[in-house]
């Protein structure tokens, strides 16, 4: 009796083990988005999260603006690193940043575990159409000669110090040994209009922004800055062509606190890129002019380490810095 009665208990006991567990399978997954909902790193994300609700259940979308993404990312890097919670990583959270602002809330080498790169984006070299026009440059070989035989006439903007499109512009001054001056705005919004207006010459631009003023003829597309040339751009060259190695893309992808089980990474990461790799959105996605690249989170983890390399040398060239 006292023998059926220990058996009882102890299964008793195993079950009460268990309930839990199973419980927090059905928790939702969150997942914190570093910037405001609308832009193009949120539209992505919930596009995703619709698609591997068959395969995690519900993903909730948590946006955290602020700081130039440090906030978001910092409340992923300091989550419980149960697979509860995840993130995007962007070029700027992860690679920029680091190196940017005087002090992290986080570290951006060794407080996050890559899930898998989700897109990536082309950066494009726009003119004002009526300044190219004016100037009767055609191609990037004729923006570099004006440039150089009219030192300091030509400007571009960009949104802000230490923003994508100043480090394009400073890197882009560095290798093609010319000299502009540059104009920062307060986002990337006002830069566009600065240029669309005339009161700059060129801007390095995310080519998701820049296409539609692109297709309505206001201004000139003169080069991609992804190493080959993109299909979202017919016929517009790379700058590398012209300068070479030159590469500034735009990236984002996923990421779970640093010590989540290889289990639950696998896991997250199998869903990930089965929707990545789902033919609707790739059709979504190109709307956004956005390219899924799914990844082992092995290859997505050297990614953003190489980028960081990359980043370090020219955030320091351009002399930006925040705080």
């Amino acid at each position: 009796m006292r023998t059926r009665t220990f058996l009882l208990s102890t299964l008793a006991l195993a079950a009460a083990m268990v309930v839990p567990l199973a419980h927090a399978q059905d928790k939702p997954i969150r997942l914190i988005v570093p910037y405001a909902a609308g832009g193009p790193l949120d539209i992505t994300a919930r596009a995703l999260a619709e698609r591997v609700k068959d395969s995690l259940g519900t993903v909730i979308i948590d946006n955290k603006p602020g700081a130039g993404g440090n906030i978001g990312a910092s409340a992923v890097a300091k989550a419980a690193p149960d697979g509860l919670t995840i993130g995007i990583a962007a070029t700027a959270t992860h690679a920029v940043n680091p190196w940017l602002y005087s002090k992290m809330p986080f570290n951006a080498a060794t407080d996050f575990a890559p899930i898998t790169q989700m897109v990536r984006v082309p950066n494009v070299l726009v003119m004002n159409a009526d300044t190219a026009a004016r100037l009767k440059i055609s191609t990037l070989k004729d923006l570099i000669a004006y440039a150089k035989a009219n030192p300091a006439k030509l400007n571009y903007g960009s949104g802000g110090n230490g923003s994508a499109g100043h480090l394009a512009g400073e890197l882009f001054k560095k290798e093609a040994g010319i000299f502009a001056v540059h104009i920062p705005y307060n986002g990337g919004n006002p830069a566009q209009l600065g240029l669309l207006s005339g009161q700059v010459d060129y801007n390095f631009d995310n080519l998701a922004t820049a296409a539609p003023n692109i297709k309505a003829g206001k201004l000139k597309a003169l080069a991609v800055t992804t190493l080959t040339a993109s299909s979202a751009l017919p016929g517009v060259p790379p700058v590398a062509d012209t300068l070479k190695g030159f590469s500034v893309d735009t990236w984002w992808g996923l990421v779970a606190p640093a010590g989540t089980p290889k289990d639950v990474i696998t896991k997250l990461n199998t869903a990930f890129v089965a929707a990545l790799n789902a033919p609707e959105t790739k059709t979504r996605f190109a709307t956004l002019m956005a390219e899924p690249v799914p990844t082992t989170p092995e290859a997505f983890g050297i990614l953003m380490a190489n980028e960081r390399t990359k980043y370090e040398g020219m955030v320091k060239t351009s002399g930006a810095q925040v705080d």
